[in-house]
């Protein structure tokens, strides 16, 4: 399978609003926005997002809109996020977007975190060289409950 990056465009938001508001997907990563189907949240959003001095990639596999990648926040906090569509899990889309992205954002170290049980996206950061740092818990929205975390880093 053929993964790669490029540049958000506008016709790839259909595709991760569809991602970002299927309930499953939203109780394995647990820590998301209050409500994913509110549509003018979720634009509002990327319109800040694509403002930003973030680095947003949509992830392709075989040519297709599977995700999305980015490294945001401030430089001395710099932390990775990803999401891939609940059909394309367990095919190694996450942890070669992952490692594209890495090559994209040469700055270190990076910061990540997961739901503890969110067993996946821990082995893919792993895999990508980041090791745990810490733990924390918070409120997970799409849970509705506090929710343990594992706090990764991607060292200098």
């Amino acid at each position: 399978m053929d993964v790669t990056l490029r540049n958000v465009r506008e016709s790839d938001l259909p595709v991760f609003f569809s991602h970002m508001s299927d309930p499953e997907a939203g109780r394995v990563a647990a820590f998301t926005c209050e409500d994913p189907t509110d549509r003018a949240y979720f634009d509002a959003h990327w319109a800040r997002v694509l403002a930003s001095d973030a680095v947003v990639r949509t992830v392709l596999a075989d040519g297709r809109v599977v995700g999305h990648a980015a490294v945001y926040g401030p430089p001395d906090e710099r932390e990775v996020t990803y999401v891939i569509g609940r059909a394309h899990w367990g095919r190694g889309i996450a942890t070669a977007a992952l490692r594209a992205l890495l090559g994209v954002v040469p700055v270190r170290p990076l910061h990540a975190r997961a739901a503890a049980d969110n067993t996946g996206s821990i082995r893919v950061l792993e895999k990508c060289g980041f090791t745990v740092a810490g733990h924390d818990r918070g409120f997970a929205h799409a849970r509705g409950e506090e929710t343990d975390e594992v706090v990764l880093i991607l060292p200098a």
